[in-house]
């Protein structure tokens, strides 16, 4: 793809800030990510529907009483469902009108199961994901030290803590379309992945150029350039194929895929903007100021 692309990290890299200091604002003043039951606790309750059944006539009852961001799901035999309410002050009340409007339409209604969900397994879920993230981040630094420099491997761990940050951040921004469950976490987790991949493609190529003899005296700046315009033909034919299925996904998926698929393309976005517009900037700018720190210290020591 013939683009001719020029340096424009600071300003990719302002529009970023921006975002996550909106997205800080909002949880410092108690609008932030929009957490489930899974991270804030609730209660659990079970039914047997006594037969066929729409998930939308519970969730209009659910509705009618205040409860909006309940997760209804169908679990064992196909009458059964399961709803997940935040903790609420009228818990038996709610219980009572749910199950008096719902045995209208469906008179073979039966209470199977009750039971109160702590917030532990979100909070045990949340530090296992934060270790993951680490170790990997660790580890790829070093695989992409010792592969490429330790420049490229910095440049790429600023690039996947900038995409993380900017998924969460966008989360906390549609906080009323967005519902933070376990599967945002599965989701966070494979956008670290996915967007290491795009990075190491455009490095491979920062790489391939800068030993070619016609371009070693070129800025790096330029050879970043040229560099993601080899690979952008290729970095957004994968982008592309890859967001109409998860948006087909988000389209006709139930409510839980919609919560893990939301997520993903928000974070592809992300990992594609910042591979292309600001992580090879990141490493040229990282180089040169160290060779310039190297220089200035052998210039020291020549005059001393």
């Amino acid at each position: 793809m013939n683009i001719q692309l020029k340096n424009r990290m600071k300003p990719c890299l302002c529009v970023s800030l921006a975002i996550m200091l909106i997205a800080l604002i909002m949880t410092i003043t108690g609008h932030g990510l929009n957490l489930g039951v899974d991270f804030t606790g609730g209660t659990l309750m079970t039914y047997n529907m006594g037969g066929e059944y729409s998930t939308d006539d519970i969730q209009a009852v659910l509705t009618e009483n205040g409860i909006s961001d309940a997760q209804i799901a169908r679990v064992g035999s196909d009458n059964e469902v399961q709803i997940r309410i935040s903790d609420q002050d009228n818990t038996d009340e709610l219980r009572s009108a749910l199950e008096s409007k719902l045995s209208e339409k469906y008179p073979n209604i039966a209470y199977v199961d009750i039971s109160r969900v702590g917030a532990i397994a979100g909070r045990d879920l949340i530090n296992n994901a934060v270790k993951s993230v680490s170790v990997a981040a660790l580890l790829m630094l070093i695989y992409i030290a010792i592969r490429f420099d330790f420049f490229s491997g910095l440049a790429a761990i600023i690039g996947l803590l900038h995409d993380v940050l900017i998924m969460l951040s966008i989360s906390v921004l549609l906080r009323g379309f967005m519902r933070v469950e376990t599967t945002y976490i599965a989701a966070l987790l494979t956008i670290v992945g996915y967007s290491i991949n795009n990075t190491i493609i455009i490095f491979d190529r920062i790489r391939e150029n800068s030993h070619k003899p016609q371009l070693r005296s070129q800025p790096r700046d330029e050879i970043v350039n040229l560099s993601v315009s080899e690979s952008l033909s290729r970095t957004l034919n994968t982008t592309i194929t890859t967001l109409i299925t998860i948006v087909v996904l988000y389209i006709l998926g139930v409510d839980s895929i919609k919560l893990f698929s939301l997520p993903l393309i928000i974070g592809i976005l992300a990992g594609t903007y910042s591979a292309n517009l600001i992580n090879g900037y990141v490493w040229a700018a990282l180089k040169d100021a160290f060779e310039k720190s190297q220089k200035n210290k052998s210039t020291a020591k020549a005059k001393a």
